[in-house]
């Protein structure tokens, strides 16, 4: 599990296997021990960020700024996907 980094608490962070064939980029937001109901957000081509579910109930305000956060560095991520998995697709 590739953690990307941590922001107030929360961690971000990506599988190591990602199902196959491989979905679209996206983080997964938790605070805690990573777990498969953990947030999902789906980076864009533009490196903005699309929310996909928010399951592990993160107060608006806090996610809409980790998500600030993740449009911020999203080039760093985009990198740090394609170096573990070798490959990438975009959901938009």
């Amino acid at each position: 599990m590739p953690q990307i980094f941590k922001i107030a608490g929360y961690l971000v962070f990506f599988w190591s296997n990602e199902s196959e064939p491989l979905e679209p980029i996206h983080v997964h937001i938790t605070q805690g021990t990573p777990s498969a109901s953990a947030t999902k957000v789906w980076i864009t081509r533009t490196g903005k960020c699309l929310l996909a579910h928010n399951n592990s109930k993160i107060p608006e305000r806090v996610l809409r700024d980790i998500m600030f956060v993740i449009e911020a560095r999203s080039e760093a991520i985009i990198k740090q996907w394609y170096d573990f998995h070798n490959e990438i697709s975009f959901y938009c």
